[in-house]
């Protein structure tokens, strides 16, 4: 595959990604919303347990206090992290997931056609002009040429590109 059919590739690709981003920022504006509000829950929960067992470590004695409430808070701060980590992961799995979704709302766009001509003509620069190219029945194609296989579905496009956004994805979660 020579530079000049990639850079096609990546051209006629451009206005799918684009859009692609757009929505999995949209998505991921409205997930991070949610899951700093379920933190910010998370957080007050642990928050009120960590105080009730401080004060049930200040009743057994001032001595035993001091090592109860350390214990306590590093298990608050252990349950603090895992709840955190866990409610990430389902953030992420469902703007996977609505991204994919965005994706394949796509073949209703009155500019789908014009779409799916771009990804067999990038298809076919790719694989060459003897590839057989099939429609998807989740939108966009996948081509074939010999035993090389290009998977140019939506949800595939959608999920690639979500994959592109790598640790930029981790931002989300830091504000």
């Amino acid at each position: 595959m020579t530079t000049s059919q990639l850079s096609t590739a990546r051209t006629a690709l451009e206005p799918v990604r684009a859009e692609l981003l757009r929505r999995a920022h949209e998505d991921a504006a409205r997930v991070r919303a949610d899951a700093e509000a379920d933190a910010r829950r998370m957080r007050e929960t642990a928050s009120a347990e960590a105080d009730r067992t401080v004060r049930h470590a200040r009743a057994e004695g001032a001595a035993a206090a001091g090592t109860a409430r350390a214990a306590a808070h590093a298990r608050t701060q252990r349950a603090e992290r895992t709840r955190m980590l866990a409610a990430r992961q389902d953030a992420y799995a469902e703007l996977r997931a609505r991204a994919i979704d965005a994706a394949a709302q796509l073949r209703d766009d009155p500019a789908y056609p014009d779409l799916r001509a771009k990804l067999r003509s990038a298809a076919l620069q790719l694989l060459g002009p003897d590839a057989v190219v099939t429609e998807a029945q989740a939108g966009g194609i996948v081509a074939e040429a010999g035993s090389r296989r290009l998977d140019l579905t939506l949800p595939a496009l959608a999920a690639r590109a979500l994959d592109r956004l790598g640790p930029e994805v981790e931002r989300l979660w830091l504000t």
